[in-house]
């Protein structure tokens, strides 16, 4: 692992000093918010997205969807002095679609959703979108998407750097594209497959997405996404509706503009809950859907295996630590967005834990098992890589540097520890603003500093 030495400066993790009792406010979901652009971008007729995310990922989306002729209004209600409010509310986007066009280039940032999502959209668009972004981006999967739309008719060229199958990459738009029948292995990204489906009803012939390969992870971010079609109006067949396994169809027609409210993002969510885990305290994330298609909503049971306990109301979850964290054996294929907070959190348990079936994240923002293992060694743990996850052992952890790898995943995670550890300092804490944006006023607003 090697650290980004343009992002040095260094945030000292705010110790807590009893139990935590707050209120937070949680922005919206990422995942929600990208696809909801994608799908309104795509639609028929002009549609609304309400408490959008703004962070760094949804706005690099908006930006590329406006680069490719989308339109994109952003507007506050009179009740909302401040854009969003630190929830979001009052805020909404209008999004206006048009006849998808280039020449133009996206900026992809290292966001998976945006390098995933977009290359089908712009198959769609009259002419060359060329895509670019962070260099880790170069790094990250893109394979599955590349193959998949040259075998359903799109012309792509990504030879400029001799990295054929990832980002740098120019898809020459031709104004439609036939779709149909494709075959990918998406076990390393579901992404793979929730791309093909967001645009799939646009293509002349639909799509059929089949998946050959070992097992998907992430399978709520699928199960996202066929929700969210369904809502635009989309026929959708999948597996869990007695079709083949490993197998999508969406059905070519007109998507329906949405008025769409976005949930809060459940897995922000996760180190407030942290919080109140570790120090034995009551933290209430207001608006927690009763019924939710978000891979956090497994935090109610993860953390309550841990050691805590849960309370799911009209008026959001409550969360509310016992004084104890035990440790957890937990297969989080499913979820893998959650092992770097999961992970600090069984550092400061009373007992071992095991946190399997997250190889894939190995090709996450960065190596995050590789990352999590050194950094949480480096504070004294103890904590092994397995050839799909984590085994960690409690040890007395001390202060020193937490480092990120421009992982806002990795600098909450830091931040978790830091709470039970004095002396933690978290390298590049502004990463966090990929998706949560804010979080260290968050943070000391939530300890009352």
């Amino acid at each position: 692992m090697t650290v980004n030495p343009t992002h040095t400066a260094l945030w000292p993790a705010p110790h807590a000093s009893g139990a935590v009792a707050a209120t937070v406010h949680v922005p919206g979901s990422k995942s929600v918010t990208n696809r909801g652009l994608v799908l309104a971008a795509l639609a028929a007729e002009p549609g609304w997205l309400r408490r959008p995310l703004r962070s760094r990922d949804t706005l690099l989306m908006a930006a590329a969807l406006r680069a490719m002729g989308v339109g994109i209004e952003e507007t506050v209600s009179s009740s909302s002095s401040v854009a969003g409010g630190p929830d979001g509310s009052g805020e909404a986007w209008r999004v206006i679609p048009s006849g998808l066009g280039g020449p133009a280039t996206v900026d992809v940032g290292n966001a998976g959703t945006v390098m995933r999502f977009l290359p089908p959209v712009a198959a769609l668009a009259d002419g060359p979108i060329r895509f670019d972004g962070d260099p880790r981006s170069y790094e990250r999967p893109l394979h599955g998407v590349i193959d998949a739309l040259r075998a359903l008719g799109a012309r792509i060229d990504d030879s400029a750097v001799g990295n054929p199958g990832a980002l740098p990459l120019t898809v020459h738009g031709g104004g439609a594209l036939e779709g149909g029948q494709v075959e990918i292995d998406a076990s390393s990204s579901s992404q793979f497959v929730s791309a093909l489906l967001l645009s799939g009803a646009r293509f002349n012939q639909g799509v059929e997405v089949r998946h050959v390969g070992s097992a998907l992870p992430s399978m709520p971010h699928i199960r996202m996404t066929v929700d969210m079609l369904r809502a635009c109006g989309a026929q959708v067949d999948t597996p869990e509706a007695g079709g083949e396994p490993n197998v999508w169809r969406v059905t070519p027609g007109a998507l329906l503009g949405r008025d769409l409210t976005v949930e809060p993002d459940l897995s922000n969510a996760q180190p407030f809950l942290a919080a109140a885990l570790i120090t034995g305290g009551r933290v209430t994330i207001p608006d927690w859907p009763a019924r939710t298609t978000q891979p956090g909503d497994a935090l109610r049971r993860i953390f309550t295996e841990m050691g805590g306990s849960c309370e799911l109301t009209e008026q959001g979850l409550t969360f509310t630590g016992s004084g104890s964290v035990h440790g957890i054996d937990v297969d989080l294929s499913e979820v893998g967005e959650l092992t770097p907070g999961i992970a600090a959190v069984a550092a400061l348990a009373d007992s071992p834990s095991t946190l399997r079936g997250v190889a894939h994240l190995r090709l996450h923002e960065t190596d995050r098992l590789a990352a999590l293992t050194k950094e949480i060694n480096e504070l004294g743990g103890d904590v092994t890589e397995t050839a799909d996850g984590l085994h960690i052992r409690p040890r007395t952890l001390h202060g020193g540097v937490f480092h990120t790898y421009d992982d806002h995943r990795m600098a909450t995670a830091g931040a978790i520890i830091g709470l039970a550890v004095p002396g933690v300092q978290i390298e590049n804490v502004a990463t966090t603003a990929k998706t949560l944006p804010d979080f260290p006023e968050l943070w000391a607003g939530m300890l009352g500093n």
